[in-house]
């Protein structure tokens, strides 16, 4: 499975953006999610989505915010990201996770990676 994450931009403060990540194969029995690293941070978890949507989790700090969904007709799996904020600039990474069902939000655990898109919000 290959991952090629697109969306990304420079937006202001308060504005939208909404990544996709699309799979080169069906990634429909893997949970899919979004992790972000901002320079000289460590890898941040955003959101996850299980197997038919059947959970979704996200990171504290984008509660509210940020929505994460799915179409395993099209293997594409988007990111929604609402009232975004400077604290949001980063690389943001889709994900998928190395065994069918397993539904988490620790990085370890997801063995398919995309190469990331830049995600700039000026204040």
């Amino acid at each position: 499975v290959q991952l090629q994450a697109s969306g990304g931009g420079l937006v202001q403060a308060g504005d939208s953006l909404r990544l996709s990540c699309a799979a080169s194969g069906s990634v429909s029995t893997l949970s899919v999610g979004w992790f972000r690293q901002a320079p000289g941070k460590e890898r941040e978890f955003v959101a996850a989505v299980a197997y038919r949507s059947a959970n979704k989790l996200y990171g504290d700090p984008v509660k509210g915010r940020f929505t994460i969904s799915r179409d395993d007709a099209k293997n594409t799996v988007s990111l929604q990201m609402n009232s975004l904020k400077p604290e949001d600039t980063a690389v943001y990474l889709c994900a998928a996770t190395k065994e069918s069902y397993r539904f988490t939000a620790q990085s370890e655990y997801y063995g398919y990676w995309g190469q990331g898109t830049q995600v700039t919000v000026s204040s």
